[in-house]
């Protein structure tokens, strides 16, 4: 067809294919520099390793250097209000977690983002089960039963490690300890390895985080691993039950999912979802998942927005019931 033969097309027609032109721009320029994936918590932590293990395989992919980006503080909204705010153009990605995303709406008043409004969802990443490990302050518990039975002997005394209020950890375990009728010492700490450090010291009775931050300790027998919380069991863990063998609903772990600034365009969320999903299927990114116990679990944009209203509500409820609000 020359130029000269638009002129027989019908107007509706030559409209139509501007704006599709015009739609598929953005996707078309994308990227042009530099991406970025911001965590909003430490380097050489489970959010960290994901992110950086997603970086290295989407690069190739995308055809341009992705990095990392720690913005730590305020349990991960800093990194989020960070991202929340940035340029609208896919250059800037944010890895979120359940704790940013769902559960802070309610535990933090003052949050200084929104979760629905400010973000544009673009794949869930994968669900990484919790573990609940006991440790050398109480040798006499070597599983589940007996860890609600010596809760329920003494409330109020056996000490669980989080770490922070509000955080999965903490409120995983509360919900729980809910189910069973029973109560403990909570006792938040800053971050999951310095609660880890205090279960493995005898300082702290029990903890639940991420299946593979417990994998170290729990093969060299510093620590034992008395229940998971999954649909299944976890191949890391073997011979520990899950909570819903052992009577309780939770199945739910520390999920993380990636993001961008809202009111990017529909073009490259597309191109994003895309890239993700095939960045998924790499070896070496499956491996990484491998050891935290988990497995990728890509999704589309309105399953993942599904995803988030959902656990804000279900998550709503334990911070309420257990008063976990931040300040």
């Amino acid at each position: 067809m020359t130029l000269l033969s638009h002129r027989l097309l019908p107007r509706r027609l030559l409209l139509g294919a501007a704006g599709a032109t015009a739609l598929a721009s953005p996707a078309l320029a994308f990227p042009d520099r530099v991406v970025r994936i911001i965590s909003g918590f430490p380097p050489g932590g489970l959010n960290d390793v994901v992110s950086r293990a997603m970086a290295q395989v989407l690069g190739p992919i995308l055809g341009q250097n992705v990095v990392v980006e720690n913005r730590v503080g305020a349990g991960g909204s800093l990194g989020a209000t960070m991202a929340a705010r940035a340029q609208p153009d896919g250059h800037t990605l944010w890895m979120g977690i359940v704790d940013t995303q769902a559960i802070l709406a309610t535990a933090m008043p003052n949050l200084p983002y929104d979760p629905d409004r400010d973000f544009a969802p673009i794949s869930f990443v994968a669900n990484v089960p919790f573990a609940f490990i006991t440790g050398p302050s109480k040798p006499n518990i070597r599983d589940f039963q007996a860890l609600i039975a010596a809760a329920r002997a003494e409330p109020g005394q056996i000490t669980f490690a989080s770490w922070g209020v509000a955080s999965t950890s903490h409120l995983a375990m509360e919900r729980v300890l809910r189910q069973q009728g029973v109560e403990m010492l909570h006792v938040p700490f800053t971050g999951q390895a310095p609660g880890m450090n205090a279960i493995v010291g005898g300082q702290v009775d029990c903890m639940s985080l991420p299946a593979g931050g417990a994998e170290g300790v729990w093969r060299d027998g510093r620590v034992r691993v008395v229940a998971v919380a999954a649909r299944e069991r976890v191949p890391l863990y073997p011979d520990a039950p899950t909570i819903l063998e052992l009577g309780g609903t939770l199945d739910a772990g520390l999920w993380k999912a990636i993001y961008a600034p809202a009111r990017t365009p529909a073009p490259i969320i597309r191109r994003l979802n895309q890239a993700v999903h095939e960045a998924m299927r790499q070896p070496s990114f499956i491996e990484v998942l491998r050891l935290q116990g988990a497995v990728p679990a890509p999704s589309t944009p309105e399953e993942l927005g599904e995803l988030q209203r959902r656990d804000r509500e279900a998550w709503a409820e334990v911070v309420r019931a257990t008063n976990a609000f931040l300040r």
